[in-house]
C-alpha cells in the first residue's frame, strides 16, 4: 500500500516555514562570513565544516518535524521498523561507497567529488523507500534549502567573496569560474547535500516515530 497519498498533505504548506527558516540561516551565515564574524559560528574555510550557524544542523530537526506532522495526519508508514531499517540501510550504503570507493579514487578533484555524490544518490534512493511520504517531503525541502545555496555560491565564485561558498577544497585544480561553480557548487549541493537531507531526515524521522510510539492507524 502506498502511504504517500494518504491524508490531506500539502507539500507546499509543510515545507514553507522550514524553507523560510533555512533560507534565513543561509543569509545569516553569508552575512557572518562576509563580515568576518566568529569562525566557530561562521567558518569560511573550504567546506565550512563544523560551523555552528549552518543549515546542516536543521535536517535532523525538520526530519522529526515532518515525521510527526505526517503521522498526525494519518500518513505514518505501515511499519515503523521497516521505515527505520530502510533509513539505516541508506546510511550504510552511503558510508560503504565513501569508504570503499573513496579509498580507491583518492582526493583528486574533480573526480573525487563523484564518490560522495554517488553515495548521496545511492543512500537517498534507499533511505526513504520505507516511508515514501516522508521521502517526498524531504526531497522538496532539500531543494528549497539547497537551490538558494547554489545561487549564493554562483555569486560568491564570480565575486571572489572569500567565503566557504567560493573557497576551493585542497587539491582543487585551476579552472574557469563556471567550472569551479559547477564542481564545487552545483554537483555537491544537488547530490551530496540532497542525499544527506533525505538520509538523515529519514533516519531521525523514523527514530521520532519509535520514541513517540506513532504508527499508522488500522
Amino acid at each position: 500500500m502506498d502511504d504517500s497519498n494518504k491524508g490531506p498533505i500539502s507539500v507546499k504548506d509543510m515545507i514553507l516555514v522550514p524553507g523560510m527558516i533555512t533560507l534565513a540561516v543561509t543569509i545569516l551565515r553569508l552575512v557572518g562570513e562576509l563580515n568576518g564574524w566568529s569562525p566557530a559560528l561562521f567558518n569560511s574555510e573550504a567546506g565550512g565544516g563544523g560551523a555552528i550557524v549552518g543549515i546542516t544542523w536543521l535536517v535532523p530537526i525538520f526530519g522529526v518535524y515532518f515525521a510527526l506532522k505526517l503521522a498526525r495526519s494519518g500518513s505514518a508508514p505501515e511499519s515503523v521498523g521497516r521505515a527505520l531499517a530502510y533509513a539505516a540501510g541508506g546510511v550504510a550504503a552511503a558510508a560503504a561507497i565513501i569508504v570503499g570507493v573513496g579509498s580507491l579514487v583518492g582526493e583528486s578533484y574533480p573526480v573525487a567529488i563523484l564518490v560522495p555524490a554517488t553515495a548521496g544518490i545511492a543512500g537517498m534512493s534507499i533511505a526513504c523507500r520505507g516511508w515514501c511520504a516522508l521521502g517526498r517531503l524531504l526531497f522538496y525541502y532539500a531543494l528549497a534549502a539547497r537551490i538558494p545555496v547554489i545561487l549564493v555560491t554562483l555569486a560568491a565564485v564570480l565575486g571572489d567573496w572569500g567565503t566557504h561558498y567560493d573557497a576551493a577544497p585542497p587539491g582543487f585544480p585551476e579552472m574557469s569560474a563556471m567550472g569551479k561553480f559547477f564542481w564545487s557548487g552545483v554537483v555537491p549541493q544537488m547530490t551530496i547535500w540532497v542525499g544527506y537531507t533525505m538520509i538523515v531526515g529519514a533516519l531521525f524521522g523514523g527514530i521520532a516515530l519509535v520514541v513517540t510510539g506513532r504508527r499508522r492507524s488500522a
